[in-house]
């Protein structure tokens, strides 16, 4: 595993790809962090929490070719002719991404010093969007591991995983739409239902679908409220994703023999 993570991760700094996504989020970062202390207020933890929202694009640019590019070259066949764990390929990849998205976030950290040296907030709410940032990480980068491992060019890879991701981030906004339609629906004259009934059906189905979203389970991290749940939630779903991956390629390897 160890071999496949430092070959990975040094791939990043063969290509263009760890150089673009070095951009592009040194940018983002930097517009949101320069107009927070433009208007002499920094919170650290609302440029952490934005940057979540810019996964969409992130996510997909580190993890496009994680396995698409090894399809490309033919060089995937290494994979399924040693005796090399299939797991261990899938983690030492996993873990390359995750340490570019960390080499990444030391921008965010020098943004904190900043931050603490100009009187802004850093406290422990800062703390927990960090720790919400890599969680959310995590998981979305185990989608883009996934995607990658079942798609054959980094361009339908980085598709699948954006939307993916936005779905996801957009779970929110669609529990309130389906609970908006099953009220619309079942005030008809056709179920006859008391307003208290029609209230509690449209409120089950938004919390069902809301329970799915990892941003509604964290959100309170970044005011200095923790709860394990949100944890354990968010890296059981990376671990199945990882799990689905290796299962994939298991399949593919004995295709092979």
């Amino acid at each position: 595993m160890l071999a496949i993570y430092k070959r990975e991760l040094a791939s990043y700094f063969r290509s263009p790809v760890g150089y673009v996504a070095m951009a592009l989020f040194s940018f983002l970062s930097g517009f949101l962090f320069i107009n927070q202390y433009g208007d002499g207020m920094v919170n650290i933890s609302t440029e952490i929490m934005s940057l979540t929202s810019f996964f969409v694009v992130i996510i997909p640019v580190i993890t496009m070719g994680l396995f698409a590019e090894d399809k490309k070259r033919g060089t995937e066949v290494i994979f399924y002719t040693n005796p090399i764990s299939m797991f261990e390929v899938v983690l030492g990849k996993f873990f390359a991404a995750i340490t570019l998205i960390a080499i990444l976030f030391i921008n965010v950290f020098i943004h904190m010093i900043i931050t603490a040296f100009s009187g802004g907030v850093v406290n422990v709410g800062t703390w927990g969007s960090v720790i919400v940032y890599f969680c959310l990480a995590i998981l979305f980068t185990s989608i883009g591991v996934f995607a990658s491992s079942i798609s054959d060019t980094q361009i339908v890879s980085a598709i699948i995983c954006f939307v993916t991701i936005l779905v996801i981030q957009l779970l929110k906004t669609v529990s309130t739409l389906a609970s908006a339609g099953v009220t619309s629906l079942l005030s008809s004259s056709v179920f006859k239902l008391e307003p208290d009934a029609i209230n509690r059906a449209s409120n089950n189905v938004a919390n069902a679908i809301a329970w799915f979203s990892p941003f509604t389970k964290t959100q309170d991290f970044r005011y200095g409220v923790f709860s394990i749940s949100p944890l354990v939630f968010c890296l059981s779903m990376a671990l199945l994703f990882l799990f689905l991956t290796y299962r994939i390629l298991e399949k593919k390897r004995w295709s092979q023999k």
